[in-house]
């Protein structure tokens, strides 16, 4: 039976999954690097299903050539595929298990942003009677950066169920009349500053990659319509926080809902604490996490995971599927190499 090592947390959102892997026995496993090596070493582990945490080195370095570092999810900016690939190791995630969660965490938002949820149950919590007036979502506009699965999801639900004018921002090549049809954007273009004008919401659904840190910045806040609305359930590094804090605290925009921050636990920027500021909303990466996911996608994400593991390295078979690498580069040179893939 192969031995997987999973880290903690995601272990422990699918304990049961797990302990019934068929063909799989998946141990829970620390998350932080140097003792993920250790254990795999000592355990003589080769194949890992791993989350959000950055691994720079020692964990390439301790699994063997041929394994596979499976992330539990869809981000892969915590894995570096160069050094995985100059160590032959096989990178994949699991793309579509968590979209409708993501999405509907970013329609909630914008409800609680228009309806003033949170300001109103701070009130009764404190024992306030203070009724506040909201305003509907219909009419709005919202402007949705990135139009992958997440960000179409998002935006079809808000068009097609809300009634929102849905702009899209995409750099890619898109089938524009296809984003009408089937996901209700009235438009798509490339350029930000494009579907940022007349914006009510602008939301965030871009990777975190070296070029796209900081992707909304000081200048591009700037482009944003007074009393308009920031939300990320991307990537923290996306936003450069310090320029968020100096807009929101200065009142040009109406608020900002945030899962995700460029430091998680949330450290602030000096003298700029998000958490202060009474437009801020805030959630602890919890966009993904739902009742509905451990029930039916996290199976489905952990099986995609194992799938990817090879169970006998004594007969060569290519993978079927080369379609989830993320590094092409070493599935190509293990297509040649003694392994066998299930």
């Amino acid at each position: 039976m192969l031995k997987v090592a999973v880290t903690e947390l995601e272990y422990r959102k699918a304990e049961n999954q797990f302990a019934r892997s068929l063909g799989f026995d998946c141990v829970c496993a620390p998350s932080a690097e140097a003792d993920l090596a250790a254990f795999c070493r000592s355990a003589g582990i080769r194949h890992v299903i791993i989350g959000v945490e950055k691994y720079a080195g020692a964990l390439y370095e301790a699994l063997g050539e041929g394994a596979v570092v499976a992330r539990f999810g869809v981000g892969h900016d915590g894995v570096d595929k160069a050094r995985a690939t100059a160590h032959g190791l096989l990178c994949t995630n699991t793309p579509g298990a968590l979209d409708d969660s993501v999405a509907e965490h970013t329609i909630n938002l914008l409800f609680a942003a228009v309806r003033q949820t949170v300001a109103q149950a701070a009130c009764l919590r404190a024992g306030e009677w203070a009724p506040q007036m909201g305003s509907e979502l219909k009419g709005k506009t919202l402007a949705i950066v990135g139009c992958g699965a997440i960000g179409r999801r998002a935006g079809q639900i808000a068009a097609l169920g809300l009634g929102m004018n849905v702009v899209g921002c995409e750099v890619a090549d898109l089938d524009v009349e296809r984003m009408r049809r089937e996901f209700g954007f009235s438009t798509v273009v490339r350029d930000f500053g494009g579907a940022a004008k007349g914006a009510d919401f602008v939301s965030l659904h871009i990777p975190s990659l070296p070029e796209t840190r900081h992707f909304l910045n000081g200048d591009r806040l700037g482009l944003l319509p007074p009393g308009c609305w920031v939300v990320n359930t991307a990537r923290g590094a996306l936003v450069d926080e310090a320029a968020l804090f100096d807009a929101l605290a200065g009142g040009r925009l109406a608020g900002a809902a945030l899962d995700v921050f460029e430091r998680e636990p949330y450290a602030p920027a000096a003298g700029r604490d998000l958490r202060r500021l009474a437009n801020v909303m805030a959630s602890e990466a919890s966009a993904f996490s739902s009742l509905r996911t451990p029930a039916w996608d996290i199976p489905k994400r952990r099986a995609k995971a194992a799938a990817d593991m090879p169970r006998d390295s004594r007969i060569a078979r290519p993978h079927p599927d080369l379609g989830r690498a993320l590094n092409c580069a070493a599935f190509q040179a293990a297509r040649s190499a003694s392994i066998c893939w299930s």
